[in-house]
């Protein structure tokens, strides 16, 4: 049965060593393994009490190491080493927020990487072995991952704390690691609305349009906006609108929606909506 599994990370070209600790809480004699073969103490390892001590790390020594006493497995740690920072790391991780909720889901969109797990908070920026780590949710079409995360923000009351998120990403038996901050307005971008209706009011058509029902409630408190675009039955040119009211004569129009008061993303248009008179 394991009992811990840990991520220790050896930093590129340094010499100082390494300790892989056992966790276990009795005492005793314990054997420690490398990929499934016990590992000699010698050279570059050597024993400080329970724990193994690895010096100079080079590539083959990379992986998953394990302390057993009999047949019984104490905890697994995977060595790895520090990998170099990526100029484009930015791009990698986008997310995105439907509402003030407490939810919001992250994309990883670099495909060649191995394993990826986000976590929110301090104790996840500095390595802590308190920080709550995130596994993804599913792979995207294009082999990245995505996550789901939950924070503990009041959506009534201003923001004022920006959300610090780390990513721990492995490729090639290295680490990845990076962080960024971001207030939640800043990620927010509602989801398509609905168009409900579409009434004639004089020489005008009055468009009834609804947030969609992943947008945080009440409605009264939690606002939005909508542009409808529309295009002319007589020319079939193209026209915008802030106002729920736009001209008569045309043939289809649509819809997208965004918090005005942060002017956050717009949300995707609604497919179109052919009017008929």
């Amino acid at each position: 049965m394991i009992r811990c599994t840990l991520v220790v990370v050896a930093e590129r070209d340094k010499a100082e060593p390494v300790k892989l600790i056992c966790h276990t809480k009795t005492e005793g004699p314990v054997l420690w393994k490398f990929d499934g073969e016990v590992v000699e103490l010698e050279d570059n390892f050597k024993m400080e009490g329970q724990d193994l001590v690895v010096a100079n790390v080079e590539s083959p020594m990379l992986g998953e190491y394990s302390c057993w006493r009999g047949e019984e497995m104490l905890s697994s740690t995977y060595l790895l080493l520090k990998a170099d920072e990526e100029d484009n790391s930015d791009n990698f991780l986008r997310c995105r927020a439907k509402s003030y909720n407490c939810n919001f889901t992250c994309d990883w969109t670099e495909s060649r990487y191995a394993a990826v797990r986000l976590g929110l908070g301090k104790d996840c920026r500095d390595g802590q072995k308190s920080c709550f780590w995130e596994k993804s949710r599913g792979q995207l079409q294009n082999g990245g991952f995505q996550f789901v995360l939950t924070h503990s923000l009041s959506p009534y009351s201003e923001e004022s704390t920006m959300l610090e998120l780390t990513a721990e990403a492995i490729v090639d038996q290295s680490i990845f690691r990076k962080t960024k901050s971001f207030y939640l307005r800043d990620i927010v971008q509602p989801d398509m609305p609905r168009i409900v209706r579409c009434q004639e009011v004089d020489q005008d058509l009055n468009v009834t349009i609804e947030p969609p029902s992943s947008w945080s409630t009440p409605h009264s408190f939690f606002s939005l906006e909508h542009e409808i675009e529309y295009v002319f039955k007589d020319d079939g040119k193209t026209g915008h609108s802030s106002s729920s009211l736009i001209p008569k004569r045309i043939s289809k129009l649509r819809a997208r929606s965004r918090d005005p008061l942060v002017l956050s993303a717009w949300s995707q248009w609604t497919p179109w909506k052919n009017v008929t008179h």
